[in-house]
């Protein structure tokens, strides 16, 4: 977050389970799901309690960096999709792709692009990216930066106002 007119939506472990189970239940009527595929590093933790609640059992991710805490930059595929969830996909298998955030959709793009027939979901989205996430949670301001629980540690936090008296 280097904007300082940048709005902070911090979202606690209890939160973004909620939230993630949130979106297993709007996912459920769209099933069953052969496969999940989640975007790593973020989209783990949701993949992980949406392959639990949907009984998905084919679990693969795909690693791609877009940006870090400062910057955003070129989107590189580090490590690619496993050939055998390609080839599910191929078939018309349903592959579910899961992501915490879908920010200006570039990271979404790439991996829409490997597995074009895939349903893309993801806990929040913003409005730049909106259009490339088919089922989502929450809505956030395109200026705003979300702090997942793994961001976080316990600390004090000013009033809005600044006034501290």
């Amino acid at each position: 977050m280097n904007n300082p007119n940048q709005k902070s939506f911090p979202v606690t472990w209890d939160q973004f389970h909620r939230d993630s189970r949130a979106l297993a239940w709007r996912l459920q009527s769209l099933g069953p799901f052969e496969a999940c595929v989640a975007i790593t590093r973020g989209g783990l933790v949701p993949a992980a309690i949406v392959a639990r609640e949907l009984n998905i059992r084919v679990v693969e991710s795909v690693s791609v960096k877009s940006y870090d805490h400062q910057n955003k930059g070129d989107v590189r595929i580090l490590k690619g999709i496993s050939e055998d969830i390609l080839a599910k996909a191929r078939a018309g298998g349903k592959v579910l792709i899961v992501d915490d955030l879908v920010d200006t959709g570039a990271t979404a793009r790439a991996v829409r692009d490997m597995l074009p027939g895939a349903h893309f979901a993801a806990v929040y989205a913003k409005p730049k990216g909106r259009e490339m996430v088919d089922t989502f949670i929450t809505e956030v301001s395109q200026d705003t930066w979300i702090f997942f629980p793994w961001d976080l540690d316990v600390a004090y936090v000013a009033p809005i106002s600044g006034d501290t008296d």
